[in-house]
């Protein structure tokens, strides 16, 4: 298991997750929605080893389309990184979110969950011992010993058949869940 994320549930963020992503959503090639009705279907967290960077993976709806939208959570700024913008957190107080693939922590964790045959982390509200009940379940295939899996990742952020090359895949991340009452299984990441 990857560990506990602690989430914070009755915390109030200014703007709300979905708003910030809905400002930056549309700028993105892979996103060919309306931003106006994102809806977040399913969730999983990665735990950061040093316990500073939250790793919040999410598959948000838009227009009958799902896409895989993982980010990473800062308290400051990282030096380089793509910033998707910044909310305030009721408890934490600012938070810098960053697309998740151009932060070196989520790359580290997201490469060793895949080679490792690793799964999500559990969620836990603060100050309960009993984790959520999971919206999808996230594994990593491992890697056969002797295989070089190199480390270059790849997300797969529209989840449709169309989107999933897995040509030279050497370890992958799959999602199994439901949606709209349809037992799925997809790719959210490809390992080469």
């Amino acid at each position: 298991m990857s560990g506990t994320a602690e989430v914070h549930p009755d915390a109030t963020l200014v703007p709300s997750k979905l708003d910030l992503l809905a400002a930056w959503l549309p700028q993105q090639s892979w996103f060919a929605s309306d931003a106006a009705d994102l809806e977040r279907v399913a969730s999983f967290r990665f735990v950061d080893p040093d316990g500073e960077v939250g790793l919040d993976c999410m598959l948000i709806a838009s227009a009958g389309t799902v896409y895989h939208v993982p980010v990473t959570w800062r308290a400051h700024e990282l030096a380089e990184g793509s910033l998707i913008g910044t909310l305030e957190h009721s408890l934490l107080g600012t938070r810098y979110c960053y697309d998740a693939p151009t932060d070196p922590v989520y790359v580290a964790e997201l490469v060793r969950v895949i080679r490792e045959g690793d799964e999500d982390a559990d969620i836990v509200p603060a100050g309960s011992e009993q984790p959520n009940e999971p919206t999808i379940d996230v594994v990593g295939s491992g890697v056969t010993a002797g295989v070089d899996a190199i480390g270059q990742v790849r997300l797969v952020r529209v989840l449709d058949r169309a989107h999933e090359d897995t040509r030279g895949a050497r370890g992958l991340l799959v999602g199994t869940w439901t949606y709209e009452e349809t037992e799925r299984e997809d790719v959210l990441a490809v390992l080469r």
